[in-house]
């Protein structure tokens, strides 16, 4: 406790500081996870709205994957991306290891499943409840797709959310790819590694509260979302109402 206290004050000088080294980390981290979630929820989108309306055979087997694909440790992907990037890799002649690039695209590897995974049950479960009157109407697989995935927006902002949260907390597999470089790849989560071995507690403990006060805003922020929605519903419902009675 004689420590924790004054490292935990001196972080808060660290943040209402502005301390350049500090956010300098927090910049880059933001700016990889943000990117690398861009570039897998773009594809996990569209993989997992088509998936949750298509059939076909070995659908299940596929399925079977991607849910294997969730429980996947950061560290082999992270042994994966690197493979696939060193020297002797397919994708060595980028360049592109113990850099930024590498670390975006370790993170929207190891994002992917979970956007796509959680898009397909979302599309397939309105799919459940609109799929047959959609397809009544002449709606093809695509359109249906397209159509249930914007019906859903609200469900996939939060599929968004989930992908940003588990991208910028994860710390093993940019480890590997990214080499924590300092000032080119060091990001909040393998600073926090290294200085708490270090033992230089106020920045990690500094990290560690920017890391935590960005999760709790976003998830704030679909809170208010939710909120919101629910409010515009019940307040549509209440003017259909009125009309109706009059």
């Amino acid at each position: 406790m004689s420590t924790l206290l004054p490292s935990f004050a001196k972080a808060l000088q660290l943040i209402a500081g502005l301390d350049p080294a500090l956010w300098s980390i927090v910049g880059r981290s933001l700016a990889v996870s943000a990117t690398a979630c861009a570039i897998s929820f773009g594809a996990g989108l569209a993989l997992g709205a088509w998936l949750g309306v298509a059939r076909f055979r070995g659908r299940g087997a596929v399925l079977l994957v991607l849910n294997t694909l969730l429980a996947m440790p950061s560290v082999v992907v992270g042994l994966l991306v690197y493979l696939l990037l060193s020297r002797s890799g397919p994708l060595g002649w980028l360049g592109w290891l113990f850099s930024f690039q590498a670390m975006v695209l370790a993170q929207a590897v190891l994002v992917l499943p979970v956007v796509t995974a959680l898009t397909r049950q979302t599309v397939e479960d309105a799919e459940r409840s609109y799929g047959e009157q959609l397809q009544s109407l002449g709606a093809g697989r695509l359109l249906r797709s397209l159509m249930l995935a914007w019906d859903t927006r609200l469900a996939l902002f939060t599929v968004l959310v989930a992908a940003f949260g588990r991208a910028i907390s994860e710390v093993g597999a940019v480890m590997i790819v990214g080499g924590n470089v300092d000032g080119f790849t060091r990001v909040m989560t393998t600073a926090i590694a290294l200085e708490t071995s270090k033992g230089d507690l106020p920045l990690a403990l500094a990290l560690g509260t920017v890391l935590l006060a960005v999760v709790l805003a976003l998830h704030a922020s679909v809170a208010l979302l939710q909120r919101w929605v629910s409010r515009r519903d019940a307040a549509s419902g209440t003017a259909a109402l009125t009309l109706a009675a009059a």
